[in-house]
C-alpha cells in the first residue's frame, strides 16, 4: 500500500511570492499614481494616461526585476553545485565525513550518521550535499521565467482595478473612490494570499492595507503640493 503524497504550503512559495508581490504592487503603485495626478488637478484623460502608462511600465519593470534577480539566484546555485561537484571528485571520503557530521549534529548517533551519509552518497552524492549542506530544495528552486511572467501578469491585474475605479468615479471624487476601492482590493488580496499560504488573514490584511494607505497618502500630498505650486 503506497502512502499518499502530502501537499504542503511551501510547494507554493515560488509562484505565490511573485503573484502577491505583483498584484500588491500593481494596486498600490497605480492607485497612488492616479490619486497623485488627481490631487494635482489633472484632467480625466491625464489621469487615465498616467495610469495606463504606469501599468505597462510597472509590469515590464516587475518582469525584468524578477527575471534578473531570480536568474542571479539560479546562477549562484549553479556555481555552488559546480564547486561541490569538484570537491566530490577531489575528496570523496572527506565529503562523506562532512555529510555524516551534519546528520550527527541533527541528532543521529555517530554510527548511524555515517551509515546514512554513505548510503545517500552512494545513491546521489551531489543531491545529498545540495540538499543537506547547501540547503537547496526543489520546492524553492529558482525559476526566472515563471517569476517574471507571474509578476508581470499579476501587476497588470492589480493595476486594472484602480484604473477601472477611476473610470467609474465622479470627476470630483476620483481620489476617494480609487483609494477606497484599492484598500478593499488590498484587503481581499491579503485574505487570499493568507489562505493560499496558510497564514493568518488578519495579519496579512493589516500588513497590505497599512502600507497601501501610506503610499496613497504620500502621493496625494505630492500631487496636491505640485498642483498648488502650479496655480
Amino acid at each position: 500500500m503506497s502512502i499518499p503524497k502530502e501537499r504542503h504550503y511551501s510547494d507554493r512559495v515560488g509562484w505565490l511570492r511573485a503573484a502577491v508581490l505583483g498584484a500588491n504592487d500593481g494596486i498600490v503603485s497605480i492607485a497612488s499614481l492616479i490619486i497623485g495626478m488627481a490631487a494635482a488637478g489633472a484632467t480625466l484623460a491625464g489621469v487615465l494616461t498616467a495610469g495606463a502608462a504606469g501599468a505597462v511600465a510597472g509590469a515590464m519593470s516587475m518582469a525584468a526585476g524578477e527575471y534578473v534577480s531570480v536568474s542571479s539566484q539560479k546562477d549562484t546555485e549553479h556555481a555552488d553545485l559546480a564547486r561541490e561537484r569538484r570537491e566530490l571528485d577531489a575528496n570523496y571520503e572527506f565529503e562523506t565525513r562532512e555529510l555524516a557530521e551534519i546528520y550527527e549534529a541533527r541528532g543521529l548517533s555517530t554510527a548511524l550518521a555515517h551509515e546514512v551519509a554513505q548510503k545517500l552518497m552512494h545513491h546521489d552524492a551531489l543531491a545529498a550535499h545540495a540538499r543537506d549542506e547547501l540547503g537547496f530544495s526543489t520546492v524553492n528552486a529558482a525559476r526566472p521565467l515563471q517569476a517574471a511572467l507571474t509578476s508581470a501578469l499579476t501587476f497588470l491585474a492589480g493595476a486594472g482595478l484602480p484604473i477601472i475605479a477611476s473610470l467609474m468615479a465622479p470627476r470630483h471624487a476620483i481620489s476617494v473612490v480609487v483609494a477606497a476601492g484599492s484598500l478593499v482590493a488590498l484587503g481581499l488580496l491579503g485574505i487570499l494570499s493568507a489562505k493560499v499560504g496558510g497564514s493568518r488573514p488578519r495579519v496579512a490584511v493589516v500588513r497590505v492595507t497599512v502600507w497601501g494607505l501610506m503610499a496613497m497618502a504620500a502621493t496625494a500630498a505630492v500631487g496636491w503640493s505640485f498642483g498648488v505650486a502650479g496655480t
